[in-house]
């Protein structure tokens, strides 16, 4: 059973989940259950996997594809999976896109090749993978140029947006980026362009104010999906102030969780202690915590349950 495929008007919370291993570094297909039980506990929208924090570069063609398989016969249709497949050859990436589509996904993240230096370079790289992706795969992209080193303009967005109807998602990670969303919203509000879903990522970390620019959600990690949840739909539903409220109290351990090359430690291990999933190890080579990293996490995270309890 396949669930609903992502769309223009997509809208809520995707979770990027990451990829849970064992102590000797093999994945954990038991604490990917797990995961995905905490996740559907949670209320999010949809899962993302095999992102860039679901360790997706580490792992072998073999193993993506097993645990690929996996995930969507543990979801069963029940909410709709998007798939990453971004990949520096196009030939892999639609191979590896089109199984993921044939086992049920609702759609694909891409993020375009590092390094592209101008718009004719970026259109054109999207220009080969699109095509041959055809109309019926629906695409996120991918805009997350602190780890790709490619600014795509909104200009460029723009056009492909106008040629490409299977371009129908954007994973808007720029920052600083609220001017970028504001102009993407005025042009299709104002009738110029076709209206895409527009989910942001960087934790949430500006998730209120991008609310506020016309973003329809969240796709993003973060150890309390709970609080991007709870956050998009008090938005939805007017209660802009109690939004800002809610995403406060989780303000502190969100930030923490957000280091640059260390966060996907400290949420992992969160993930961890709250049952989630058995062991927070990353894959080598990855970040390591500290006795003093641990003390801090259980600090911020009694600290956040003593506000909640409030």
């Amino acid at each position: 059973m396949a669930a609903e495929k992502i769309n223009e008007r997509t809208r809520g919370v995707y979770i990027i989940s990451p990829t849970p291993f064992t102590e000797t570094g093999e994945i954990d297909y038991a604490s990917t259950d797990s995961l995905i039980d905490f996740y559907f506990e949670t209320g999010v929208t949809g899962i993302t996997i095999l992102g860039v924090l679901g360790e997706a570069p580490k792992l072998a063609p073999t193993e993506a594809r097993a645990f690929l398989e996996h995930v969507m016969k543990r979801v069963d249709g029940r909410k709709p999976i998007v798939v990453g497949a971004s990949n520096p050859g196009t030939d892999n990436l639609v191979r590896f896109a089109r199984e993921a589509m044939d086992l049920g996904a609702a759609g694909l993240m891409i993020a375009p090749q590092a390094g592209l230096k101008t718009d004719d370079q970026v259109f054109s790289y999207w220009d080969g993978v699109l095509s041959r992706l055809g109309p019926d795969i629906p695409v996120c992209y991918q805009d997350y140029p602190q780890t790709t080193n490619t600014v795509s303009s909104v200009s460029v967005l723009h056009r492909l947006i106008d040629v490409f109807p299977n371009f129908v998602m954007l994973k808007h990670e720029e920052s600083p980026g609220l001017t970028k969303i504001t102009r993407m919203r005025e042009r299709s509000d104002k009738g110029d362009g076709r209206r895409v879903s527009i989910l942001v990522g960087n934790g949430g970390l500006y998730l209120p104010q991008e609310l506020r620019r016309g973003v329809d959600g969240a796709m993003t990690g973060f150890a309390y999906p709970e609080m991007l949840v709870g956050v998009c739909e008090k938005f939805f539903a007017g209660d802009v102030e109690g939004a800002e409220d809610l995403f406060d109290l989780y303000l502190p351990i969100l930030r923490h969780e957000q280091q640059m090359g260390f966060g996907l430690a400290v949420r992992k291990e969160v993930l961890r202690r709250r049952g989630a999933i058995k062991c927070s190890d990353t894959r080598h080579p990855g970040p390591k915590l500290s006795a003093r990293d641990h003390q801090e996490i259980g600090e911020l995270m009694t600290r956040l349950e003593r506000k909640l309890e409030g």
